[in-house]
């Protein structure tokens, strides 16, 4: 295996690299086997205080340089990634339980994450409107928002870290992370390792690694960050959203929470396709992700027939230790989620969902399982699964499957399968949803287009010109020539 031990760090950076104070330390493993990758002190209440007033300190001079000097550090950050390409690769297999796949796939989206983020410095733009009053201006700036908190999740660490870090930095921000404490490497501590090497200026991005019981609210309820950007479940993101907007500063929130999201196969869909995406969308990263097909909606009419080709499809996926590159289906994250999926598997067959495929559960991997027969009443169909487990749900016509599809409070990623991609485009429409995809995954990400769901899978949106959006203010400066006559 690929060695990554160089892109390994067991301190905190803030302003440079410094040993945690708390009194905790905490060691991340290979979730597989266990197996040590770093131990790290861990930050202190006080060591989030310090990271956010380094960031505030020096927030200004990085964003009075000139746009392409933060956009070449933008660049020489993808470079870095580039260059240490398979290395990254390999410490994200090890820590946060991905094949190799995934663990590429990932990479690949950090790098375009950087790759557009680079554009931005050069892409912010303000306006210029008339005034009412006689020889004024009125002059509309778009400016950084000055210090930003990242909280970043353990499925897709790498990424989904960079994706809100980079375009942060590159509208002028600073940047403070809280990186999940199941993937503080690969989620955290890299960046800083990545952005140092780019040149980044120190102080300007602080990772700061620590138990959410010790610093997370603490970490949100700072009065220096004027937005939040969390990724994760919706019931953490909600509290993220009331302490954010509660607190004695009001800040802005982005939150990317949860999904349920469907799958929609209509009566005229190439069904050989629609397995292929069903598989694909349903056990990448062993279905921990936040836009994975959560459940499959089949038009009676070719049911019975997806059924029986999904099952074979799914009967010959691979299943174990994630560093085998034949592997397909490697290890939940933690026992916490191992206990999770088990208990929606207990459920199902309690609840009636007919088993098309099992597998065995050993250790933290467990194996593809398939139920049909799936109704909206049972748990599989309402509640987000994040493990190798799927339902089917049979659906009387066009109709009933949009009115299944949209029977969830979650709308983040959805997909449709069809021949006919005018009426493709309808159903999407239709679905209530951030994101639709006609006659592809629901797992879809791009730099460059929009990211975000609706109803209680988020607020606001990601990426290209959403992200600069997100990540600057607008500031209306009007001009005046200084001769008017007051009346009082």
């Amino acid at each position: 295996m690929t060695d990554y031990s160089h892109l390994i760090s067991e301190q905190l950076y803030i302003d440079g690299w410094v040993d945690g104070t708390s009194e905790r330390e905490a060691t991340t493993v290979n979730p597989f086997n266990d197996e040590p990758i770093a131990t790290i002190r861990q930050a202190s209440q006080a060591d989030v205080d310090k990271a956010y007033d380094v960031a505030k300190q020096n927030q200004p001079a990085w964003a009075e340089l000139p746009p392409k000097d933060r956009a070449a550090v933008m660049s020489k950050a993808a470079d870095f990634i580039e260059e240490n390409f398979d290395a990254i690769v390999a410490l994200i297999q090890a820590e946060s339980g991905s094949t190799i796949a995934k663990a590429s796939i990932e990479t690949g989206l950090a790098i375009g994450s950087l790759r557009e983020s680079a554009q931005f410095p050069t892409r912010i733009t303000g306006s210029i409107h008339p005034s009412n009053t006689p020889g004024k201006t009125n002059f509309v700036f778009r400016e950084p928002l000055g210090v930003v908190g990242v909280i970043s999740p353990w499925n897709f660490p790498f990424a989904l870290s960079m994706r809100s870090v980079a375009p942060a930095l590159a509208c002028g921000n600073s940047v403070v992370l809280k990186p999940a404490s199941d993937t503080p490497l690969v989620g955290g501590l890299l960046l800083g390792t990545i952005f140092e090497a780019a040149g980044l200026p120190e102080g300007v991005l602080g990772i700061v690694v620590g138990a959410g019981s010790e610093i997370g609210d603490h970490f949100v309820e700072n009065e220096v960050p004027s937005l939040i950007s969390f990724t994760g479940s919706t019931p953490v993101g909600q509290g993220v959203g009331v302490k954010a907007v509660g607190g004695r500063r009001m800040k802005k929130v982005a939150l990317e929470l949860g999904g349920n999201a469907p799958l929609v196969v209509l009566d005229d869909a190439d069904l050989d396709q629609a397995v292929g995406a069903a598989t694909l969308g349903k056990f990448l990263h062993q279905g921990q992700i936040c836009m994975a097909v959560n459940r499959i909606i089949v038009q009676a009419e070719v049911y019975d027939e997806f059924v029986e080709k999904f099952t074979e499809r799914v009967r010959g996926l691979t299943f174990g230790d994630q560093l085998d590159h034949s592997t397909i289906v490697g290890p939940l994250i933690n026992d916490q989620q191992v206990e999770s999926v088990t208990a929606k598997i207990d459920q199902a067959r309690a609840e009636g969902a007919r088993e098309l495929l099992s597998g065995p559960i050993e250790g933290r991997v467990i194996a593809p399982h398939l139920f049909a027969d799936v109704t909206p009443d049972m748990e599989l169909f309402r509640e987000e699964i994040f493990g190798p487990v799927v339902g089917i749900v049979k659906a009387d016509n066009e109709e009933h499957a949009l009115e299944l599809a949209n029977d969830t409070e979650f709308g983040l990623s959805s997909a449709v399968y069809t021949r006919d991609l005018a009426r493709g485009v309808r159903f999407a429409r239709r679905i209530e949803a951030g994101m639709t995809h006609v006659n592809d995954i629901t797992v879809n990400d791009e730099a460059h287009v929009m990211f975000g769901g609706e109803k209680n899978s988020g607020l606001g949106r990601f990426n290209g010109q959403w992200a600069i959006d997100a990540f600057t203010t607008e500031h209306w400066v009007g001009v005046a020539p200084g001769n008017a006559q007051f009346p009082f």
